[in-house]
């Protein structure tokens, strides 16, 4: 690529790492936003992509870099595929969310749902910018198990699979995620108009 260096335009370290380890063959550099910058984006899109373009575009204003930025959620069938891009808001904390996914399906049967991430690049230097979206469907367990991975993966069961991210741990999750589908996307994207390798 011609930039070797790439802000992650996000104040989560979690993802952060997930997106650095998934780009870790590419010769680029994966920078963390808040080790650069101290910027809060407002996430009024109506779309996960019109989100993560959003954080895309004034975190490279800010600055002068380019930034890679993603939106994401988990989306359950039984309740109207909410909570949706409100999934990082409808509680203080991992185990304050994944508790009341789990209440409320307490006697729902289909426990069918998805993950769900855009992603945005933008290159302030060519104006250049690239979208892709990535899903991973499966099913939300009975009850929180395994303490790998974060936010809703200790319920999320992926499809194919009878434990869930959070057991099944980092190889399974980076084969499989909504991430990884979107960042794979990404890559083949830049591979074929030769922005990278």
């Amino acid at each position: 690529m011609k930039h070797k260096r790439i802000l992650f335009a996000s104040r989560n370290v979690h993802k952060y790492k997930e997106v650095a380890s998934l780009l870790e063959p590419l010769d680029i550099e994966i920078l963390f936003g808040p080790d650069i910058a101290s910027l809060e984006v407002e996430e009024t899109g109506r779309s996960y992509a019109e989100n993560s373009l959003l954080k895309a575009l004034q975190w490279s204003r800010s600055t002068g870099m380019v930034c890679m930025a993603d939106d994401s959620g988990l989306e359950v069938k039984s309740l109207g595929w909410w909570p949706g891009k409100y999934s990082a808001r409808i509680g203080e904390s991992d185990n304050d969310r994944n508790s009341l996914i789990l209440d409320k399906l307490s006697s729902e049967k289909d426990r069918t749902c998805r993950y769900v991430a855009s992603f945005a690049l933008y290159d302030p230097f060519s104006r250049e910018t690239w979208l892709t979206m990535g899903l991973c469907w499966g099913n939300i367990g009975r009850q929180p198990a395994g303490k790998n991975g974060f936010g809703y993966d200790p319920i999320f069961v992926p499809s194919g699979y009878d434990k869930t991210f959070g057991e099944l741990g980092k190889d399974i999750k980076e084969l499989l995620s909504h991430r990884s589908v979107a960042v794979k996307l990404l890559i083949g994207m830049l591979s074929q108009i030769s922005v990278i390798k």
